[in-house]
């Protein structure tokens, strides 16, 4: 019987799984994380969050635990996400370095050790880049292109695959990543408003065996929401009323000066402006410029409110020397 005073070595290395009715590749998951974590010589847990899966999924997570104690498995009630699933992960890892990747077997659970001693390098976050990547072309290639070009042109985090899931990061940066929506894919610009450093490495990519993708073309559209979004947390976050300010004033402005033209031809040219569509878009850029400005004063309060009732802080300290 162990002592009162023996204590169990906390983990170095957290690695965050996400699963959706994944029951086939359960078990092989754990089996392959095992053989490329256990060589490394440092302690380490597994976390997978089952988000919400209908299959046998649950019960196989169940029966692997009660065989292998570095196993972690956080059950959803229901399906949350993507994000949700890896925000959970976030929330239950306790080791320094946290790894997160796709439980479909396309990440190479091989590839965490070189992910960890890049970080080790002084990075805070390591991206993975599947250089040749094993999807389809149309439907799951050619988007990701596209749209890791646009958003590494339009945020200034420049990197060759954002989607890749698997990543390490520090607990310090893990911890303060707030996902929601489809988020996960911007973890790396979420990180740069962190104050991060970001490297990249080559990973591996397997093309699924077992199972069916739940990703598709079709989410694009909530890509490109997301994108705006994080646009505006780069830029605006913290000051919205800039940005609503800005835009109405540039209506406000615009209104205003087309009713003093129209102003000027009825006082002083006696023409007829009653019936100038130019009559109507005047008034519209005036309230449109007044209502954006009235959203920018409702933001600000609401930034401040949520600033002061959380106690965040707007900047973020890499190090103190005392």
């Amino acid at each position: 019987m162990p002592s009162k005073t023996d204590k169990k070595i906390p983990p170095y290395i957290s690695v965050i799984v996400p699963v959706y009715n994944e029951a086939l590749n359960l078990s092989p998951l754990v089996d392959r994380l095992l053989h490329s974590l256990r060589p490394m010589g440092k302690p380490f847990e597994i976390i997978l969050v089952d988000d919400g899966s209908t299959d046998e999924g649950p019960q196989i997570l169940r029966d692997i635990k009660a065989k292998v104690p570095e196993l972690k498995v956080v059950l959803f009630r229901r399906n949350f996400g993507q994000s949700a699933a890896m925000t959970a992960g976030f929330d239950y890892a306790k080791g320094n370095i946290v790894i997160s990747m796709d439980g479909d077997l396309q990440n190479d659970p091989r590839d965490i050790p070189r992910l960890v001693a890049k970080l080790e390098e002084g990075y805070d976050v390591v991206s993975g880049w599947r250089k040749n990547r094993k999807d389809p072309f149309i439907s799951r290639k050619l988007p990701s292109v596209i749209a890791n070009w646009i958003i590494g042109r339009s945020t200034g985090v420049r990197l060759h695959d954002y989607g890749c899931s698997l990543k390490a990061y520090r607990k310090e940066v893990a911890k303060n990543l707030l996902l929601y929506g489809e988020l996960h894919r911007f973890i790396p610009v979420l990180a740069s408003l962190y104050g991060a450093n970001i490297a990249e490495v080559v990973v591996d990519h397997h093309p699924r065996a077992k199972g069916k993708s739940k990703y598709g073309i079709g989410r694009t559209y909530r890509v490109i929401l997301d994108l705006l979004l994080m646009l505006f947390f780069q830029k605006f976050a913290t000051r919205p009323l800039q940005f609503f300010g800005l835009s109405g004033g540039l209506f406000l402005a615009s209104g205003i000066l087309i009713e003093t033209y129209l102003t000027f031809l009825k006082i002083f040219l006696g023409q007829d402006i009653g019936n100038r569509p130019l009559l109507l878009m005047g008034a519209l850029f005036i309230i449109c410029g007044l209502v954006l400005a009235g959203i920018g004063l409702l933001a600000e309060l609401v930034i401040r409110t949520y600033y002061e009732s959380t106690g965040k802080r707007i900047y973020t300290v890499r190090e103190v020397l005392d």
